[in-house]
């Protein structure tokens, strides 16, 4: 299915039927978005570790989905969380409980940065998932995710941005000072309408469309489609 670019509006607005009308789980929804992720990574093959830098949101719940899901194919994994527990909340905290229960190793910075510890994570690693900031965020990434974002590009391992590059305006696709440069971008339901503005392909890289099992009609529905 064919879909015109969506803003960040419709796409909560998607994200709310599919669980009061139609009746999905937050849950399921992310599950299926975080198994998409890591059927794409195996397509562009992985050949080391993964790590995963995860912030607060749901964006950072996919990332603990992504995380579990190649731990469970046998993928070597690394997860760096900068929020407290505490902050954990809704289908991210509940993801996030789930991971700390299996031996995948992971790191809550809360809000400080270690750049040692970072840079020593992404020693020989593989690929780089960006989990740090959702569709929610605007404008430029509060410390320490500013710092950490420069530090991701700076390094050579290929970054996979989990629904948009941390700093990328959703809707204008102005980039903040600090936004990742992703080799690949694993978006859910449709492209993200700032994916078109000039420039913005220098962050997102390649762009994958993900389905995560929203009836096709509640989509059209929201995009005035079908």
């Amino acid at each position: 299915m064919s879909l015109r670019p969506i803003r960040r509006e419709e796409s909560r607005r998607v994200d709310r039927r599919a669980i009061e009308e139609y009746g999905l789980c937050g849950l399921v929804l992310m599950e299926n978005a975080g198994r998409g992720v890591v059927d794409r990574l195996e397509r562009f093959g992985i050949s080391g570790p993964v790590v995963l830098c995860c912030g607060k949101g749901n964006n950072a719940g996919d990332g603990f989905v992504i995380a579990r899901h190649l731990d469970l194919r046998g993928y070597p994994v690394r997860v760096l969380v900068w929020a407290d527990a505490e902050e954990l909340t809704g289908d991210a905290g509940t993801n996030f409980r789930a991971l700390r229960k299996t031996n995948v190793p992971w790191t809550l910075f809360g809000k400080s940065h270690a750049p040692a510890q970072l840079d020593a994570a992404l020693a020989g690693a593989s690929w780089v998932v960006d989990a740090l900031l959702g569709t929610g965020a605007r404008g430029e990434p509060r410390p320490p995710l500013d710092t950490v974002i420069d530090q991701i590009n700076a390094s050579p391992v290929p970054k996979l941005a989990v629904d948009l590059p941390s700093g990328l305006d959703c809707d204008t696709g102005a980039p903040a000072l600090h936004t990742v440069r992703a080799a690949h971008t694993c978006t859910f339901i449709a492209p993200k309408i700032g994916f078109g503005a000039p420039g913005a392909a220098s962050y997102t890289g390649q762009v994958h469309v993900l389905d995560i099992g929203v009836p096709r009609k509640l989509i059209e529905e929201v995009l005035g489609t079908g």
